[in-house]
Protein backbone atom coordinates (compact mmCIF):
# COMPACT_ATOMS: atom_id res chain seq x y z
CA UNK A 1 0.00 0.00 0.00
CA UNK A 2 1.50 3.30 -1.09
CA UNK A 3 2.21 5.97 1.53
CA UNK A 4 3.40 9.56 1.40
CA UNK A 5 6.84 8.40 2.56
CA UNK A 6 7.03 5.83 -0.24
CA UNK A 7 6.11 8.43 -2.85
CA UNK A 8 8.66 10.93 -1.51
CA UNK A 9 11.42 8.33 -1.47
CA UNK A 10 10.57 7.05 -4.95
CA UNK A 11 10.71 10.63 -6.28
CA UNK A 12 14.06 11.25 -4.51
CA UNK A 13 12.62 14.38 -2.94
CA UNK A 14 15.45 16.50 -1.45
CA UNK A 15 15.62 16.73 2.33
CA UNK A 16 17.62 19.94 2.78
CA UNK A 17 15.63 22.93 3.97
CA UNK A 18 12.60 20.98 5.23
CA UNK A 19 13.11 21.02 9.02
CA UNK A 20 10.71 22.60 11.48
CA UNK A 21 11.97 25.98 12.65
CA UNK A 22 12.50 26.62 16.37
CA UNK A 23 15.32 28.29 18.23
CA UNK A 24 14.13 26.59 21.44
CA UNK A 25 12.11 23.44 22.12
CA UNK A 26 9.81 22.95 25.13
CA UNK A 27 9.12 19.24 25.56
CA UNK A 28 6.56 17.94 28.05
CA UNK A 29 6.27 14.26 28.91
CA UNK A 30 2.70 13.05 28.44
CA UNK A 31 2.19 9.28 28.23
CA UNK A 32 -0.90 7.77 26.71
CA UNK A 33 -2.65 8.32 23.38
CA UNK A 34 -2.12 11.45 21.30
CA UNK A 35 -4.66 12.96 18.94
CA UNK A 36 -4.00 14.85 15.72
CA UNK A 37 -3.45 18.10 17.63
CA UNK A 38 -1.75 16.46 20.57
CA UNK A 39 -1.43 19.53 22.80
CA UNK A 40 -5.20 19.68 23.02
CA UNK A 41 -5.99 16.01 22.35
CA UNK A 42 -4.14 13.92 24.90
CA UNK A 43 -4.29 13.32 28.62
CA UNK A 44 -2.71 16.71 29.13
CA UNK A 45 -5.35 19.23 30.20
CA UNK A 46 -6.39 20.73 26.83
CA UNK A 47 -6.71 24.19 28.38
CA UNK A 48 -3.06 24.00 29.44
CA UNK A 49 -1.99 22.69 26.05
CA UNK A 50 -3.79 25.44 24.20
CA UNK A 51 -2.46 28.13 26.55
CA UNK A 52 1.13 26.91 26.05
CA UNK A 53 0.62 26.90 22.29
CA UNK A 54 -0.69 30.47 22.33
CA UNK A 55 2.03 31.68 24.70
CA UNK A 56 4.74 30.29 22.40
CA UNK A 57 3.55 32.12 19.29
CA UNK A 58 6.17 34.52 17.99
CA UNK A 59 8.78 33.55 20.62
CA UNK A 60 10.81 31.03 18.63
CA UNK A 61 9.77 28.31 21.08
CA UNK A 62 8.15 25.13 19.77
CA UNK A 63 6.05 23.12 22.25
CA UNK A 64 5.61 19.37 21.84
CA UNK A 65 4.66 16.33 23.90
CA UNK A 66 7.02 13.42 24.36
CA UNK A 67 6.82 9.90 25.79
CA UNK A 68 9.11 6.93 26.18
CA UNK A 69 9.00 4.40 23.31
CA UNK A 70 6.89 1.30 23.60
CA UNK A 71 3.60 -0.20 22.49
CA UNK A 72 2.27 0.21 26.01
CA UNK A 73 3.29 3.82 26.48
CA UNK A 74 -0.16 4.40 28.00
CA UNK A 75 0.94 2.32 31.00
CA UNK A 76 3.95 4.55 31.65
CA UNK A 77 1.92 6.82 33.85
CA UNK A 78 3.13 8.46 37.00
CA UNK A 79 2.51 11.54 39.01
CA UNK A 80 5.36 13.54 37.49
CA UNK A 81 6.08 14.81 33.99
CA UNK A 82 9.66 15.08 32.75
CA UNK A 83 10.21 18.44 31.00
CA UNK A 84 13.09 19.50 28.76
CA UNK A 85 13.90 22.97 27.45
CA UNK A 86 16.54 22.97 24.70
CA UNK A 87 18.10 25.95 22.92
CA UNK A 88 19.66 25.23 19.52
CA UNK A 89 21.77 28.22 18.42
CA UNK A 90 25.38 27.37 17.45
CA UNK A 91 27.94 27.90 20.18
CA UNK A 92 25.35 28.42 22.90
CA UNK A 93 23.05 25.43 22.74
CA UNK A 94 21.90 23.94 26.04
CA UNK A 95 19.32 21.68 27.67
CA UNK A 96 17.70 22.10 31.08
CA UNK A 97 15.34 19.59 32.63
CA UNK A 98 13.00 19.19 35.59
CA UNK A 99 10.04 17.08 36.69
CA UNK A 100 6.62 18.53 37.45
CA UNK A 101 3.51 17.31 39.19
CA UNK A 102 1.44 19.85 37.27
CA UNK A 103 2.42 20.95 33.71
CA UNK A 104 0.25 24.05 34.16
CA UNK A 105 3.16 25.54 36.08
CA UNK A 106 4.93 25.89 32.73
CA UNK A 107 2.58 28.74 31.86
CA UNK A 108 4.70 30.94 34.10
CA UNK A 109 7.83 30.49 31.98
CA UNK A 110 9.22 33.50 30.13
CA UNK A 111 9.03 31.96 26.66
CA UNK A 112 10.36 35.07 24.92
CA UNK A 113 13.54 34.85 27.00
CA UNK A 114 13.86 31.12 26.37
CA UNK A 115 13.38 31.65 22.64
CA UNK A 116 16.30 34.09 22.75
CA UNK A 117 18.44 31.50 24.54
CA UNK A 118 18.31 32.99 28.02
CA UNK A 119 17.98 30.26 30.70
CA UNK A 120 16.75 32.97 33.05
CA UNK A 121 13.37 32.45 31.41
CA UNK A 122 13.06 29.23 33.42
CA UNK A 123 12.05 31.24 36.49
CA UNK A 124 8.30 30.99 36.86
CA UNK A 125 6.28 34.16 37.24
CA UNK A 126 2.82 34.64 38.77
CA UNK A 127 0.08 33.66 36.38
CA UNK A 128 -3.69 34.02 36.44
CA UNK A 129 -5.68 30.80 36.81
CA UNK A 130 -7.23 29.44 33.64
CA UNK A 131 -10.99 29.72 33.39
CA UNK A 132 -12.67 26.36 32.83
CA UNK A 133 -14.27 27.44 29.56
CA UNK A 134 -11.22 29.14 28.03
CA UNK A 135 -10.20 27.94 25.56
CA UNK A 136 -11.35 24.36 26.12
CA UNK A 137 -13.26 22.50 28.78
CA UNK A 138 -10.99 20.43 31.03
CA UNK A 139 -11.23 16.66 30.87
CA UNK A 140 -14.20 15.09 32.56
CA UNK A 141 -13.73 14.74 36.34
CA UNK A 142 -10.79 17.15 36.21
CA UNK A 143 -10.77 20.45 38.08
CA UNK A 144 -9.30 23.56 36.43
CA UNK A 145 -5.69 24.24 37.36
CA UNK A 146 -5.05 27.01 39.86
CA UNK A 147 -1.71 28.44 38.80
CA UNK A 148 -1.53 30.78 41.78
CA UNK A 149 -1.81 28.07 44.38
CA UNK A 150 1.39 27.72 46.41
CA UNK A 151 4.06 28.05 43.68
CA UNK A 152 6.71 26.98 46.18
CA UNK A 153 5.11 23.53 46.21
CA UNK A 154 6.29 22.96 42.66
CA UNK A 155 10.02 22.46 41.99
CA UNK A 156 9.91 24.51 38.80
CA UNK A 157 9.08 27.60 40.86
CA UNK A 158 12.73 27.51 41.89
CA UNK A 159 15.07 28.06 38.92
CA UNK A 160 17.71 25.98 40.70
CA UNK A 161 15.37 23.00 40.31
CA UNK A 162 16.06 23.08 36.57
CA UNK A 163 19.09 20.87 36.14
CA UNK A 164 21.59 21.02 33.31
CA UNK A 165 21.08 17.97 31.14
CA UNK A 166 24.44 16.28 30.56
CA UNK A 167 23.43 12.96 29.02
CA UNK A 168 23.62 11.87 25.41
CA UNK A 169 21.86 14.04 22.82
CA UNK A 170 18.09 13.73 22.95
CA UNK A 171 16.74 11.79 19.97
CA UNK A 172 13.09 12.68 19.35
CA UNK A 173 11.40 10.42 16.81
CA UNK A 174 8.06 11.52 15.36
CA UNK A 175 5.56 8.71 16.01
CA UNK A 176 2.11 10.32 16.06
CA UNK A 177 0.04 8.10 13.78
CA UNK A 178 -3.01 10.32 14.28
CA UNK A 179 -1.25 13.02 12.23
CA UNK A 180 0.12 10.62 9.63
CA UNK A 181 0.23 6.85 9.48
CA UNK A 182 3.84 6.91 8.22
CA UNK A 183 4.95 8.32 11.58
CA UNK A 184 3.45 5.29 13.31
CA UNK A 185 4.39 2.67 10.71
CA UNK A 186 8.00 3.85 10.36
CA UNK A 187 8.71 6.06 13.36
CA UNK A 188 7.56 3.83 16.20
CA UNK A 189 9.65 0.80 15.16
CA UNK A 190 12.71 3.05 14.84
CA UNK A 191 12.15 4.58 18.29
CA UNK A 192 11.70 1.11 19.78
CA UNK A 193 14.84 -0.24 18.11
CA UNK A 194 16.92 2.71 19.30
CA UNK A 195 15.68 2.38 22.88
CA UNK A 196 16.22 -1.38 22.90
CA UNK A 197 19.77 -0.99 21.62
CA UNK A 198 20.77 1.38 24.40
CA UNK A 199 20.21 4.84 22.92
CA UNK A 200 19.03 6.22 26.26
CA UNK A 201 18.11 9.68 25.00
CA UNK A 202 15.36 8.29 22.76
CA UNK A 203 11.84 9.68 23.09
CA UNK A 204 8.76 9.69 20.90
CA UNK A 205 7.51 13.17 19.94
CA UNK A 206 4.14 14.36 18.70
CA UNK A 207 5.02 16.40 15.61
CA UNK A 208 8.07 17.87 13.88
CA UNK A 209 6.64 18.17 10.35
CA UNK A 210 7.58 16.41 7.15
CA UNK A 211 5.60 13.17 7.50
CA UNK A 212 6.61 12.17 3.99
CA UNK A 213 10.24 11.96 5.13
CA UNK A 214 9.43 9.35 7.81
CA UNK A 215 11.02 8.11 9.88
CA UNK A 216 12.00 11.61 10.89
CA UNK A 217 13.60 12.91 14.07
CA UNK A 218 15.26 15.91 15.69
CA UNK A 219 18.42 15.69 17.80
CA UNK A 220 18.81 18.17 20.66
CA UNK A 221 20.37 20.44 21.77
CA UNK A 222 21.86 21.09 18.32
CA UNK A 223 18.46 20.97 16.59
CA UNK A 224 19.56 19.03 13.51
CA UNK A 225 16.63 17.19 11.95
CA UNK A 226 16.89 14.00 9.89
CA UNK A 227 14.63 12.15 7.50
CA UNK A 228 14.44 8.59 6.16
CA UNK A 229 16.42 7.64 9.22
CA UNK A 230 17.80 4.23 10.15
CA UNK A 231 18.92 3.00 13.57
CA UNK A 232 22.56 2.79 12.48
CA UNK A 233 22.36 6.21 10.88
CA UNK A 234 21.02 7.71 14.11
CA UNK A 235 23.82 6.08 16.11
CA UNK A 236 26.32 7.62 13.71
CA UNK A 237 24.70 11.03 14.23
CA UNK A 238 24.92 10.69 18.02
CA UNK A 239 28.55 9.55 17.95
CA UNK A 240 29.45 12.48 15.70
CA UNK A 241 27.70 15.01 17.94
CA UNK A 242 29.48 13.63 21.00
CA UNK A 243 32.65 14.73 19.24
CA UNK A 244 31.26 18.09 18.12
CA UNK A 245 30.62 17.04 14.53
CA UNK A 246 27.47 16.93 12.42
CA UNK A 247 26.43 14.23 9.96
CA UNK A 248 24.89 15.78 6.84
CA UNK A 249 23.68 12.54 5.22
CA UNK A 250 19.90 12.56 5.56
CA UNK A 251 19.94 15.96 7.27
CA UNK A 252 16.92 18.23 6.75
CA UNK A 253 18.48 21.24 8.46
CA UNK A 254 19.13 22.91 11.80
CA UNK A 255 15.94 24.09 13.48
CA UNK A 256 17.56 27.35 14.61
CA UNK A 257 17.27 28.65 11.02
CA UNK A 258 14.38 29.34 8.71
CA UNK A 259 14.25 27.00 5.74
CA UNK A 260 16.36 29.06 3.31
CA UNK A 261 19.05 29.24 6.00
CA UNK A 262 18.85 25.50 6.60
CA UNK A 263 19.48 24.79 2.93
CA UNK A 264 22.27 27.40 2.77
CA UNK A 265 24.13 26.02 5.80
CA UNK A 266 24.04 22.46 4.43
CA UNK A 267 25.24 23.70 1.02
CA UNK A 268 28.25 25.42 2.59
CA UNK A 269 29.06 22.24 4.49
CA UNK A 270 28.94 20.26 1.25
CA UNK A 271 31.15 22.82 -0.50
CA UNK A 272 33.79 23.08 2.22
CA UNK A 273 33.63 19.70 3.95
CA UNK A 274 33.15 21.50 7.27
CA UNK A 275 31.57 19.14 9.84
CA UNK A 276 32.00 21.12 13.05
CA UNK A 277 28.55 21.27 14.59
CA UNK A 278 28.99 24.88 15.76
CA UNK A 279 31.38 26.11 13.06
CA UNK A 280 28.74 27.79 10.87
CA UNK A 281 26.12 30.43 11.62
CA UNK A 282 23.41 31.93 9.45
CA UNK A 283 23.98 35.61 10.16
CA UNK A 284 21.70 37.28 7.64
CA UNK A 285 18.87 36.41 5.25
CA UNK A 286 17.70 38.96 2.69
CA UNK A 287 14.84 38.83 0.23
CA UNK A 288 11.56 36.99 0.30
CA UNK A 289 9.95 34.04 -1.44
CA UNK A 290 10.76 32.80 -3.97
CA UNK A 291 14.42 33.98 -3.80
CA UNK A 292 16.67 34.72 -0.84
CA UNK A 293 20.29 35.68 -0.32
CA UNK A 294 21.65 33.99 2.80
CA UNK A 295 24.96 34.88 4.43
CA UNK A 296 26.64 31.97 6.23
CA UNK A 297 29.69 32.76 8.38
CA UNK A 298 32.41 30.49 9.71
CA UNK A 299 33.84 31.05 13.16
CA UNK A 300 37.28 31.49 11.54
CA UNK A 301 36.09 34.65 9.74
CA UNK A 302 35.19 33.25 6.32
CA UNK A 303 31.73 33.88 4.89
CA UNK A 304 29.63 32.85 1.91
CA UNK A 305 26.67 34.40 0.15
CA UNK A 306 24.22 31.64 -0.80
CA UNK A 307 21.36 32.15 -3.28
CA UNK A 308 18.36 29.99 -2.40
CA UNK A 309 15.24 29.62 -4.54
CA UNK A 310 11.88 28.22 -3.55
CA UNK A 311 10.67 25.86 -6.25
CA UNK A 312 7.55 23.76 -6.67
CA UNK A 313 8.13 20.04 -6.37
CA UNK A 314 7.02 18.07 -9.40
CA UNK A 315 5.34 15.79 -10.20
CA UNK A 316 2.55 16.19 -7.60
CA UNK A 317 2.77 13.88 -4.61
CA UNK A 318 0.89 13.43 -1.29
CA UNK A 319 2.35 15.73 1.35
CA UNK A 320 0.70 13.55 3.98
CA UNK A 321 -1.19 10.27 3.86
CA UNK A 322 -4.85 10.76 3.05
CA UNK A 323 -4.42 14.20 1.51
CA UNK A 324 -4.86 14.97 -2.21
CA UNK A 325 -1.80 15.18 -4.40
CA UNK A 326 0.04 18.46 -3.97
CA UNK A 327 3.18 20.31 -4.97
CA UNK A 328 5.13 21.13 -1.80
CA UNK A 329 7.69 23.93 -1.90
CA UNK A 330 11.32 22.91 -1.83
CA UNK A 331 14.51 24.87 -1.26
CA UNK A 332 17.18 24.76 -3.96
CA UNK A 333 20.61 26.37 -3.72
CA UNK A 334 21.31 28.05 -7.04
CA UNK A 335 24.63 29.74 -6.25
CA UNK A 336 27.38 30.18 -3.64
CA UNK A 337 30.16 32.75 -3.58
CA UNK A 338 32.61 33.97 -0.98
CA UNK A 339 31.65 37.16 0.78
CA UNK A 340 32.93 39.62 3.33
CA UNK A 341 31.74 38.67 6.76
CA UNK A 342 28.91 40.96 7.98
CA UNK A 343 29.56 43.40 10.77
CA UNK A 344 29.52 41.92 14.27
CA UNK A 345 26.07 41.91 15.82
CA UNK A 346 23.99 41.36 12.69
CA UNK A 347 21.16 39.21 13.88
CA UNK A 348 20.30 35.86 12.35
CA UNK A 349 16.94 35.43 10.73
CA UNK A 350 14.39 34.86 13.47
CA UNK A 351 13.21 31.29 13.92
CA UNK A 352 9.57 30.66 13.10
CA UNK A 353 7.18 27.76 13.55
CA UNK A 354 5.97 25.11 11.17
Amino acid sequence: MSTCATASRDLSEPLAGTAATASTWLLVEQPGPWGTEALTASRLDPAVGRALELAAEGTGVRVALIRRPGRHADLHTGARHRVFVAHTRPGRSWIRTTALDDPARLLGLDLAALGAGDPGGLTLRPHEPLKPQEPHEPHKHQEPHDLTADPAADPAADPAAWEEYTGDPLVLVCTNGKRDRCCALLGRPLAGELAASGVHGTWEITHIGGHRFSPTLVVLPHGYTYGRATAQGVKDVIEALRNGRVVTDGCRGRSAWERPGQAAELAVRELTGEDGADALTVVRTEGEAPVWSVTVAHRDGRAWRVSVAQLVAAPPRPESCGLPLGSPARMEVVGIRTARRPAHGVRAMAAGRL
